[in-house]
């Protein structure tokens, strides 16, 4: 299944095995929630389509962090949906470099990956700078570095979804994900706390989703 509603007006898009955007229908249109790998751009139009909105709908793309995982289809994207970009400005020297910079992880397996051109991507510039509390749209801003400087997460506040970006996997369950692949992993504890527990949906840019009564999951892994 490429396209799944996991809120009333928030669908996650598989854009790649394991890879997930996210798609929020505002009042003025749709907020794109990062984009995925080089090849997540057709995916993400075809969701679009499923939907009933045309390209022009997209108001914003918003992203959690700059790893080629979520942007390496962004400048590809923009050649067809021509709209803003958000980012947070510890990872912005990042997008607009257009790779991960040397030492950016903290484990040397992630420093070597780095260095490969396959996971460089096209420098973008943010026309936009997310801060920690910032409404946009209906999505809450929060500032969870450790994966990254700038890695943020998303509560869009209509439904109580939260978008966790890479703050939290889902992978079979719920975890922190590699220290290895991680900027500094001392933050991330720090980080889980600005994280809410009062949340009727979650959504992960790798794993299925929780919703219903399987989000009790997510407030116990929270809590301890």
């Amino acid at each position: 299944m490429t396209i799944q509603s996991i809120a009333d007006g928030v669908w996650q898009v598989a854009t790649a095995h394991d890879t997930n955007a996210f798609l929020v229908e505002e009042d003025d249109g749709v907020t794109l929630v990062d984009v995925g790998w080089a090849a997540a751009p057709p995916t993400i139009i075809s969701a679009l389509a499923e939907i009933g909105r045309p390209l022009s709908d997209v108001r914003r793309i918003l992203i959690t962090h700059a790893h080629p995982d979520h942007v390496r289809g962004l400048a590809g994207l923009l050649r067809l949906v021509p709209a803003p970009v958000f980012i947070h400005p510890a990872d912005a020297p990042w997008l607009r470099a257009g790779r991960v910079p040397v030492d950016g992880r903290s484990g040397f397996l992630g420093n070597v990956l780095d260095a490969l051109p396959l996971l460089h991507w096209t420098p973008v510039a943010p026309a936009g700078l997310l801060v920690h509390d910032e409404l946009v749209g209906g999505l809450r801003v929060i500032h969870t570095p450790g994966h990254s400087p700038g890695h943020v997460a998303f509560l869009h506040e209509p439904t109580r979804t939260l978008l966790t970006g890479d703050a939290v996997f889902h992978r079979g369950r719920l975890a922190a994900g590699p220290p290895a692949l991680a900027a500094d992993p001392s933050l991330r504890d720090q980080s889980l706390h600005r994280l809410p527990l009062d949340v009727a949906a979650v959504g992960f840019a790798h794993g299925s989703p929780l919703t219903g009564d399987d989000v009790g999951a997510y407030r116990d892994w929270l809590e301890a």
